[in-house]
């Protein structure tokens, strides 16, 4: 979420999908069919452009649009909403089967998350802020989602020993609170452009916190300064790419070799400021290219953003250097889990033909154009072809 927000609460869809409990799989043991061609030219298969989790299929005539043919993806997941700022129905309507809600209320997010139908939702809770500091006070946050942290004390060999002795502060309780609320991931906002942030030894604390209760840290940084902070006390993920500065291609190459992940959010910048979105395209395009993995996200909540996949966002990330099949594979990443099955509610991800020719699929509108085209459809309804 970026001071830019400015939305009004909505109810989660309550759309249902197909069955549980489908045996219809991704990975790399294609069902029959699965070397259909794509488009006039393209197989599909392993080496495809689509890469190895698209499938030709055709629709059930028993179901809606009989005999209709297109590509089976998996569920996909935007990894950065604010249910409590955004309606989710628009956005399953449009191909999103799951959602991470990067910042709420603990106890409103939990209820949210609890809802039958889709989306299926894993979320962080409150953010985790310097005393002063960002979203505090912003007229957009809702009541009760900013946990304010006074800087740690002591020196260094004290915290670590405190640490060894599983010794309680306010660090731990606030990390234990989104644990207990039923929190996938911690989230930290460090905003030295707009306030306070913490410190290194408060951020290492949190890390330190968050990690020994089995949860990864996802920060918004924002500010000079600020990414660097979070990649150097081994923050899980960057929730928007840097867009403040240009990194330097070592801290870049640092943060890739970690394992780090960024969720770009970019069409967000595209709508507000042409040079600050070109600063994090450029960030992406080297984080990529230095092995990076980046994870689908919109900010949605924040401000007027198209529901579903997003055009402006897909178009920026082919811009970036991704190819169509790495957009997949960010639409489908499973985290903050490891494995897709929270995402999978017995359904999969349809696009129907035309998909793009290959030669097409190095055109970023193009890309962008097909995946908006995506709906949710019961897997049951789909058969090889």
């Amino acid at each position: 979420m970026t001071d830019a927000a400015d939305a009004t609460a909505g109810p989660r869809a309550t759309e249902r999908g197909g069955p549980a409990g489908s045996d219809v799989t991704f990975g790399a043991d294609a069902p029959p069919g699965a070397d259909a061609p794509l488009g006039a030219d393209a197989p599909l298969g392993a080496d495809a452009p689509l890469g190895p989790l698209a499938r030709r299929v055709r629709r059930s005539l028993n179901g809606d649009h009989p005999g209709e043919t297109g590509t089976m993806l998996p569920p996909f997941i935007d990894h950065h909403v604010h249910l409590q700022l955004a309606d989710a129905g628009p956005s399953v309507a449009r191909g999103i089967a799951a959602v991470v809600d990067l910042g709420a209320d603990p106890g409103a997010i939990a209820s949210i998350a609890r809802a039958d139908g889709l989306p299926h939702v894993r979320y962080a809770g409150a953010f985790l802020t310097a005393r002063g500091g960002y979203p505090s006070g912003r007229p957009w946050a809702p009541t009760g989602c900013v946990r304010e942290l006074d800087a740690v004390g002591g020196e260094a060999d004290d915290l670590r020993e405190r640490r060894h002795h599983a010794l309680t502060g306010p660090v731990e309780a606030a990390v234990d609170e989104q644990r207990r609320f039923g929190a996938s991931v911690v989230k930290v906002a460090l905003n030295s452009a707009a306030g306070p942030v913490f410190d290194r030894a408060t951020l290492d604390a949190v890390v330190a916190a968050a990690h020994a209760a089995g949860l990864p840290v996802a920060v918004h940084a924002e500010g000079v300064g600020a990414a660097r902070l979070a990649i150097d006390a081994g923050a899980d993920v960057l929730v928007h790419a840097p867009f403040s500065e240009r990194l330097d291609d070592d801290l870049i190459a640092r943060a890739a070799a970690a394992g780090q992940a960024w969720i770009p959010t970019l069409a967000i910048h595209v709508r507000d400021d042409a040079s600050v979105a070109e600063t994090a395209i450029e960030n992406v395009r080297r984080f990529h290219a230095a092995g990076g993995r980046l994870l689908y996200g919109t900010d949605a909540g924040n401000g007027d953003l198209e529901p579903g996949v997003n055009r402006v966002e897909v178009a920026a990330l082919v811009r970036a250097g991704l190819a169509a099949s790495e957009v997949i594979d960010a639409l489908a990443d499973p985290w903050p889990e490891t494995t897709p099955g929270w995402a999978d509610a017995g359904v999969a991800t349809f696009l129907p033909d035309p998909a793009p020719a290959a030669a097409d699929l190095i055109d970023p509108d193009a890309v962008a154009r097909w995946l908006a085209t995506a709906r949710l459809v019961p897997t049951e309804e789909l058969e090889p072809c």
